[in-house]
């Protein structure tokens, strides 16, 4: 993915030239330069070098007299899904991560935001379909957004390789890869050529020095625990560059991926044996911050009963320690039965957590016209952690959004947020919270303190469904982001809308089996107060209680105040 064509050379141009030019412009000397008539194939040691050449050199520089194009190298069989997004505004880049770019078009995919020396921001993404991609790349290339105008890539996707392309031969006739075994493709994956996979994937950390045997000799070892395991086993052996412990990531069905987990701790405790390693062997689940505090339970309940049933000790990493991938590590330490026993526990609370979430974002479909929520990119992450019910294994959603040219219902809503939080969300001479509404496409305002000693605000939100959902959920992230909910907690908010007095009872339902429904499918606390007067408009407020997807649930309360609306008339 490394290698980059440098195109509209004039034919005086040499290697040397263009490694004094890299040299000029602080960019690694590259090992090898294919130099053809009129362009070149330079090898980077790293993305984030290419990504460095691309920014510095495409269209910005002249050699002999013409200005030079560089992009990646990519051939035509290998464009297929994924490509990159770069001259993303650096505002935006948690937007890009967690919520939406917010241009064009809406689709699943694999989001991973890059760490790299540019100013902006970078990402790559990987779309359900080749078809999807093209659309994506015409309706991207060039958006300008704020004064930032977007650049897109293909990047090269070994998923589209042929399956049957015969692998080339050294002199002599050997293959230069075993055929029919196993290996590593670039991120280090082993297994079955991508199955659809509909459950969560299982992520755990290693230490480094057990990489090497967990492979095995030719990639034997690994691929005798997929083989009997039934499961695909991604090594990133090029994540965390620099870091003591490689993330794993397990695709498979829940008895798969503990299968998979306990082959791999079975054979991480065979290597401590033999290497004489003093170091306890533990298990290191990654999981999604949005994910974890359901695992806690109220009070650490949840994690105190695990501890007691399994006879193990467990801790997770602070919210300080965040990965970019937005995960968190829940350190296990016991025995090897007793992890096994504690692993099972553990992802049974977080697939739990997830098919929660994604309940509550299947219920929202109708929330904002064309938006797919079958999985929210709120959650998103660099590696499969939130797959949709229904798509590639893995995906998650970046959500792009098409304009509307006609104009929209504004829909007004209240949320609640700690008073403290009130600095952090207005900013710095109110920059956050402008660059919040300019993102949105909303009006927010925050009302005045009832009384100094209040412990909560009231932020009014004014905009179309789909500013509403932007606005909302960037709060929410917000006040995770600045830690302003303990390790314990989970983010909920009480949101207030307004409904007409006569529709009240349509949310409420036939003996309360509307707003029952509502409550079980999105874990939120819905309450219609009886006793409220109409305001001046005959409205009352209806509240809303819990986390970011549990209070979307706004939308169905809309609905069904349409509904009432409609049958009254």
């Amino acid at each position: 993915m490394n290698k980059l064509y440098v195109g509209n050379l004039s034919p005086s141009v040499t290697v040397e030239d263009l490694k004094q030019l890299f040299g000029e412009r602080k960019l690694p000397v590259a090992d090898q330069v294919l130099l053809k008539s009129g362009y070149a194939f330079v090898d980077f040691p790293d993305q984030n070098s290419a990504i460095k050449a691309i920014e510095t050199l495409s269209g910005k520089v002249e050699l002999h007299g013409k200005v030079i194009e560089v992009d990646y190298s990519v051939p035509k069989k290998l464009r297929s899904r994924k490509i990159q997004i770069r001259n993303i505004p650096p505002h935006l880049q948690w937007e890009v991560s967690c919520l939406s770019l917010c241009v064009y078009v809406c689709v699943c995919v694999c989001v991973c935001v890059l760490n790299t020396d540019t100013e902006t921001a970078v990402v790559n993404v990987t779309y359900a379909t080749k078809e999807e991609t093209k659309v994506a790349i015409e309706k991207l290339t060039g958006h300008q957004f704020e004064d930032y105008s977007f650049k897109v890539s293909y990047i090269v996707d070994m998923d589209a390789a042929p399956p049957d392309q015969a692998p080339r031969t050294r002199r002599g006739g050997r293959s230069s890869r075993d055929q029919g075994g196993s290996q590593p493709g670039t991120s280090g994956d082993f297994g079955a050529p991508h199955p659809r996979q509909l459950d969560l994937p299982m992520r755990i950390l290693v230490p480094n020095q057990m990489v090497g045997a967990i492979i095995g000799k030719g990639g034997q070892t690994i691929k005798d625990v997929t083989k009997q395991t039934h499961s695909k086993v991604d090594i990133h052996r090029k994540e965390n560059a620099g870091a003591a412990e490689k993330p794993i990531t397990i695709h498979s069905t829940p008895e798969g991926c503990s299968s998979a987990c306990r082959m791999i701790l079975d054979i991480m405790q065979k290597e401590a044996c033999e290497t004489k390693t003093t170091e306890e062997i533990a298990l290191k689940i990654l999981a999604h911050n949005s994910l974890v505090g359901r695992l806690i339970g109220k009070e650490g309940r949840n994690l105190k009963k695990i501890e007691e049933e399994t006879g193990t000790k467990i801790t997770i990493s602070s919210l300080h320690d965040l990965t970019y991938n937005f995960e968190r590590t829940i350190t296990v330490k016991g025995s090897l039965e007793a992890l096994g026993k504690a692993q099972v526990e553990i992802m049974g609370k977080l697939r739990e957590a997830y098919e929660n979430d994604i309940a509550a974002i299947n219920q929202q479909a109708n929330l904002i016209p064309g938006l797919n929520l079958n999985a929210l990119g709120i959650f998103s992450s660099g590696l499969p952690v939130l797959p949709p019910a229904a798509g590639p294994r893995g995906s998650v959603v970046l959500c792009v959004f098409l304009p509307q040219q006609q104009a929209q219902e504004q829909e007004v809503v209240y949320l609640f947020i700690p008073t403290q939080a009130v600095g952090a969300l207005i900013g710095k001479k109110g920059q956050h919270i402008k660059q919040l509404a300019h993102f949105a496409g909303a009006s927010i305002k925050i009302a005045p303190a009832e009384s100094p000693e209040c412990p909560m605000r009231m932020v009014i939100i004014t905009g179309p469904p789909e500013a509403q959902f932007k606005a909302q959920g960037r709060i929410f992230g917000k006040l995770k982001e600045e830690n302003f909910f303990t390790a314990k907690e989970e983010v909920k908010l009480e949101t207030h809308i307004k409904v007409p007095s006569t529709a009240a009872g349509r949310v409420i339902g036939k003996g309360g089996k509307t707003v029952n429904e509502l409550q079980n499918l999105t874990s939120a606390e819905v309450i219609v107060p009886r006793d409220q007067t109409p305001d001046e408009n005959d409205e009352v407020f209806v509240k809303i209680s819990g986390h970011f997807f549990a209070s979307q649930v706004e939308g169905d309360v809309n609905q069904a105040q349409r509904k009432g609306l409609t049958r009254r008339r």
